[in-house]
């Protein structure tokens, strides 16, 4: 469902109108009557996987690394 709300409106009740939206209504926003533009709610950001390689890290992982390679590293 639509609502249709003039720009001088829409400046006096934006709180309101922003929470309309938040809360799955649309709202139109019109200029001299016009639609002009579209105020609704924005998508649900998509859940991220982490992790999508086989296998783990052992504790190992975060030992730190010899002396030889180090230096392999800092060459």
């Amino acid at each position: 469902m639509s609502q249709i709300v003039n720009v001088h409106d829409a400046k006096t009740h934006l709180s309101r109108l922003i929470d309309q939206a938040h809360a799955g209504e649309e709202i139109i926003l019109a200029k001299a009557g016009k639609p002009y533009a579209r105020l609704m709610p924005l998508a649900a950001p998509a859940k991220r996987r982490l992790g999508i390689l086989p296998g783990h890290v052992d504790d190992s992982f975060f030992d730190p690394l010899p002396e030889a390679e180090l230096k392999a590293w800092e060459a």
